[in-house]
């Protein structure tokens, strides 16, 4: 299988170039990502726990999935084609808010994204593919936010920063 290669941004999100993925994560190279939420009829959020073999985060709980997006993909486009690969549906996508971070992880790479944040509503469960998610479940937003603020080191580094700065662009009602 060929390696896949992340769009490489400047701090405009404009396009720069492309690298393999893991050549940008050992590099700490800028590059486009996006992070779906999607909440149900009582504005609960699908939350993924990550499949333990991934190569960071592996275990961790964080939003219902992300990635990032292919050379020539919309954000939407993006959204929706890791939404059916993770979780096993596709629903329409908004987007949200976007935001620069940068997170080193204890296996030597770093996160450095230029991210997306896509919003949905979805009130089945999912049908999650267990080579990238581990466990699955819904949870109110405030109950979340308690969670991370006790347990930090069950989350995510990118879950984190959405809650700890742009809460207010995903607490949203239908």
């Amino acid at each position: 299988m060929k390696e896949e290669k992340v769009i490489l941004v400047n701090e405009k999100d404009e396009q720069i170039g492309l690298m393999p993925k893991m050549e940008a994560h050992e590099k700490a190279i800028l590059h486009r990502a996006f992070s779906v939420f999607i909440f149900n009829n009582k504005n609960e959020l699908m939350l993924q726990q990550r499949a333990l073999n991934k190569y960071h985060s592996p275990g961790l709980w964080t939003n219902t999935c992300c990635s990032h997006q292919r050379d020539g993909e919309t954000n939407i486009q993006a959204g929706k084609r890791r939404l059916m690969e993770e979780m096993g549906f596709v629903v329409d996508l908004k987007e949200s808010v976007s935001f620069i971070y940068k997170a080193p992880f204890d296996n030597g790479l770093t996160e450095h994204e230029y991210d997306h944040v896509l919003l949905g509503y979805y009130d089945q469960k999912p049908i999650i593919n267990l080579e990238e998610v581990a466990d699955w479940k819904w949870m109110p937003l405030e109950d979340v936010k308690v969670d991370i603020s006790l347990h930090p080191e069950l989350y995510t580094e990118w879950f984190k920063v959405i809650f700890d700065k742009f809460y207010e662009h995903i607490n949203i009602k239908p």
